[in-house]
């Protein structure tokens, strides 16, 4: 399947049908009297986020939803019967913006949330409805209320806790791979992954969901490469994990790349919680990971775990570094009773 995250829709509510101007015919009544019905109600237009999809792929292929208009009221005082209402299913993480891109009008981070996008015009009155003491026989009724058009972005942002960031060829797929059962394409040239991957992760007896996404490079945030493209999959994580590749000449220039071009695209994004860590430690010496280690940790002012992806060397530390910053993000919404220690999901 296709990944997607960014959709044009033109969407439409129903029109309500219009009132009936009818006259009762009876035998031996002469005058019977108005018995027009009222117009069915047009059919609402919503957006709800359901489980399974995680992608925009299918609003590529249809971009256009109209709900059913209402019936027009009939004699007899039958009321026109209402539209169907027409429902968007989208992924959870999932932004309805207007046409501008900008506003938000919802975001849908719940399996099972629902938003009217758009409601179905009212049916006509009928032309009972404006009988009176003075005028016993109406001949006029309501036309319907007609539906409303807009058009809307869909823009999907995944749900994960964690999130990886890095250069080109830094070693995050390769990770990915290694400590879920994800399958993202790996292989020692840029740019390899071309859309995010989630993969669900599991360390002592806890499980949490690790989103890679493209690697960023210098310039990113004014459109170079295709990273900045995909950072709103890592807004919404709890932590993010900067994997630096530790055979590079230059590992805290490559460093500040990333951080500076986190920086640009939102401080938000840039002041999230952090774990660094010097990948592809099989690859050089310990006295060369150590130089590399202490320099990362010198100019960032944090500490730098070290780690390999390939050879599984020092993955389980780096989980276990991943799930604190979780579970402390977590803590926040759990009862009194019930401590981050002490909480599965």
């Amino acid at each position: 399947m296709k990944f997607l995250d960014l959709a044009k829709v033109f969407i439409r509510s129903g029109g309500g049908g219009a009132g009936s101007v009818s006259f009762r015919r009876e035998k031996f009544v002469e005058y019977g009297g108005p018995n027009g019905g009222d117009g069915g109600r047009g059919g609402d237009v919503w957006v709800e986020a359901v489980d399974g999809l995680n992608t925009l792929i299918d609003f590529r292929y249809q971009q256009h939803f109209f709900a059913k208009s209402g019936q027009h009221g009939m004699g007899s005082q039958m009321t026109g019967r209402s539209g169907e209402d027409i429902v968007l299913k989208v992924p959870v993480g999932t932004e309805v913006l207007e046409e501008d891109e900008e506003t938000p009008i919802a975001d849908l981070t719940e399996v099972g949330q629902r938003v009217m996008l758009a409601r179905g015009g009212n049916g006509g009155w009928g032309n009972l409805h404006f009988k009176t003491s003075t005028n016993r026989a109406p001949r006029n009724a309501n036309p319907g209320q007609p539906g409303v058009e807009r058009t809307i972005w869909l823009r999907l942002k995944l749900i994960a806790d964690a999130g990886l960031i890095g250069l080109p060829n830094a070693g995050k797929s390769t990770f990915l791979a290694a400590v879920s059962n994800a399958r993202p394409k790996v292989a020692d040239y840029p740019f390899t992954t071309l859309h995010p991957n989630l993969g669900v992760v599991g360390v002592d007896g806890r499980e949490f969901v690790i989103a890679d996404i493209p690697g960023l490079i210098e310039g990113a945030s004014e459109g170079r490469g295709i990273g900045d493209r995909f950072l709103g999959h890592v807004e919404r994580c709890a932590v993010l994990l900067h994997l630096i590749d530790g055979t590079s000449d230059d590992v805290v220039g490559d460093a500040q790349t990333v951080l500076t071009e986190l920086e640009k695209y939102s401080p938000l994004l840039a002041s999230k919680p952090r774990i660094t860590a010097l990948n592809k430690i099989d690859a050089m010496d310990a006295e060369e990971a150590a130089e590399k280690q202490a320099a990362l940790a010198e100019a960032l002012d944090l500490p730098v775990m070290q780690l390999s992806g390939h050879a599984k060397l020092g993955v389980t530390e780096v989980l276990r570094a991943l799930w604190d910053q979780i579970a402390a993000g977590r803590a926040v919404e759990l009862p009194d009773d019930q401590s981050a220690d002490t909480w599965k999901p």
